[in-house]
């Protein structure tokens, strides 16, 4: 299951900064030693014609050791980082990011099936959307779903070794269970409840054995259990190598999940309002420059707002092509050229913006074309119109080397930060059953915190005095500050209320319905289920 890509054999290693260091060099070493076996293994079986299980590995053979271990865990790390082929936080359009904020005022597209996510227009046949679950048609990718299998899989050879300590166990089975509790919240939050395979299950390939969805309840189960063990068994942040998953991420998918469970249960609040509080203790705070955290030379161990980024490795195993995606294709400013404008922005979200607002800086809404032309709202291009929808959503700073490295950035792309946990902990402040006017004044304090970096007055009382107005400021806040980082924007208007609102009265869509609050399953997915699998409500 590890190897089935057909880019495993270039893509050798995860992508962590420390690349240049000894460290990196025996990941990629071991991960190369298991993709030649698993070759020989292959060959093996062609000159031999004898069945057998492709998806087993031989113990006796591989893994062996502890650095073999290592290589199978840093295999799940493959999943969750930014790919073209197959990585769930690809910077264009077959990652999760443009795929969701196409959903909201974000981001919108002209023409094709990005048109019809944008719309809301989609069904079980959008293949490129119902992807993300599973896929039997896609070259590169069979989705996500059976990366939680994967997951599943490496924790039971972990646990059945015996060549591991106690105390390593505990260390490898946290980075995988959070790599798992990081795909299925993802999966979750996009499609409802899924099929989770038991191990069981996974030792028994051969025998069919359609499953259900999991129902709300569990589900919720099974990524929290995932997550506490994570957030109790990975290093504090402080100890945790840049790139890989630390008790802060883990709190922080923690705190998306109780959110994302509140409109049911606003108890949930409660429990938000805890793990931001415990997330002060490890040292995290607001980075100077909002602009900064996304230009040449702003990611890295020393930013003290990361909670989790995805460093940029870019001989093809991960790296940061958003400036291609987004730059238009008569684009030639700032020492930078032509992209494929995959999607722009909206006039409604750029307008949405105070006009102070540094974090509007890369809503690119005037350049200079290769015909030395300005292109504006104005004048959005001529015969192609360029910026006539939205600006450009650039998010990230120029870098004029994109030019040079084959289109890709150097620019790590940042997934959580700590700006998330100041919001996240005002919404609960307000909104839990017990809130109180110091909690509101708290809650305050935070959203102004947030305001005063990206250079904006403070808010006064008035501001959030009742709970349809502080969902307003929270919203606007949200959407100005993590625009076109995790997709996550979607949810935040799902769990307000506001989703279908917004769709119909901003980007205009007559397909918004409440149901479009969770994609579609693929129909495959439906076919293999063979009557067990349900498909989500009116699809």
């Amino acid at each position: 299951r590890t190897f089935r890509r057909k880019k495993d054999a270039e893509e050798l290693s995860c992508g962590f900064e420390v690349k240049k260091e000894k460290s990196m060099k025996k990941m990629y070493y071991s991960i190369l030693y298991f993709v030649a076996l698993c070759s020989i293994f292959s060959m093996s079986s062609c000159v031999d014609l004898d069945p057998m299980d492709s998806s087993e590995i031989n113990p006796s053979i591989y893994p062996r050791t502890e650095e073999d271990m290592r290589s199978l865990v840093n295999g799940c790390y493959q999943s969750v980082r930014s790919s073209w082929f197959d990585g769930l936080f690809a910077t264009n359009e077959r990652g999760v990011t443009i795929v969701n904020d196409l959903t909201t005022e974000i981001l919108s597209c002209k023409a094709g099936w990005m048109k019809d996510v944008s719309d809301l227009n989609f069904f079980p046949t959008t293949n490129d959307l119902t992807r993300f679950y599973y896929s039997d048609t896609d070259a590169y990718s069979d989705g996500w779903l059976n990366d939680i299998s994967q997951c599943t899989s490496v924790l039971k050879q972990i646990e059945v070794c015996d060549f591991l300590s106690d105390e390593v166990k505990k260390e490898l089975m946290a980075e995988v269970r959070c790599a798992r509790g990081l795909l299925s919240y993802t999966l979750y939050d996009m499609f409802g409840p899924l099929v989770v395979a038991p191990i069981e299950l996974l030792e028994n390939p051969i025998v069919e054995q359609p499953l259900s969805r999991l129902s709300q309840e569990d589900m919720v189960k099974f990524i929290e259990d995932d997550l506490l063990y994570a957030s109790t068994n990975l290093p504090v942040p402080a100890d945790t190598e840049y790139g890989r998953f630390s008790q802060g991420l883990a709190k922080m998918l923690l705190i998306r999940l109780y959110l994302h469970e509140t409109p049911t249960n606003r108890e949930f609040y409660q429990k938000v309002e805890n793990l931001c509080r415990e997330m002060k203790d490890y040292g995290y705070s607001l980075a100077q420059s909002y602009t900064g955290m996304f230009e040449v030379g702003g990611q890295g161990k020393a930013n003290p707002e990361i909670i989790w980024a995805i460093p940029v490795v870019l001989e093809q195993v991960s790296w940061n092509d958003w400036h291609m995606s987004m730059l238009p294709t008569d684009f030639e400013d700032h020492g930078m050229e032509a992209g494929y404008e995959l999607v722009n922005s909206t006039w409604a979200f750029y307008d949405s913006f105070e006009p102070r607002d540094l974090r509007k800086t890369y809503l690119i809404a005037s350049y200079t074309n290769n015909k030395g032309e300005t292109v504006d709202r104005e004048h959005p291009g001529n015969p192609d119109k360029h910026l006539d929808v939205g600006p450009i959503p650039l998010k990230y700073g120029y870098d004029i080397n994109v030019v040079g490295n084959g289109g890709k950035s150097s620019i790590d792309p940042i997934i959580y930060r700590y700006a998330d946990v100041y919001l996240s902990l005002a919404e609960a402040l307000c909104r839990k059953p017990s809130s109180s006017v110091a909690d509101r004044q708290e809650a305050l304090g935070l959203i102004n915190d947030i305001r005063g970096r990206a250079g904006l007055g403070a808010l006064s009382d008035a501001d959030i005095a009742t709970d349809e107005l502080l969902i307003d400021v929270i919203l606007k806040e949200r959407s100005h500050e993590f625009w076109c980082e995790n997709g996550q924007y979607r949810a935040d208007l799902i769990r307000l209320g506001k989703f279908v609102e917004h769709a119909r009265n901003i980007k205009g869509t007559p397909y918004a319905a409440d149901y479009k609050s969770v994609y579609p399953l693929p129909l495959s997915a439906i076919n293999d289920g063979k009557g067990k699998v349900i498909q989500n409500p009116q699809y």
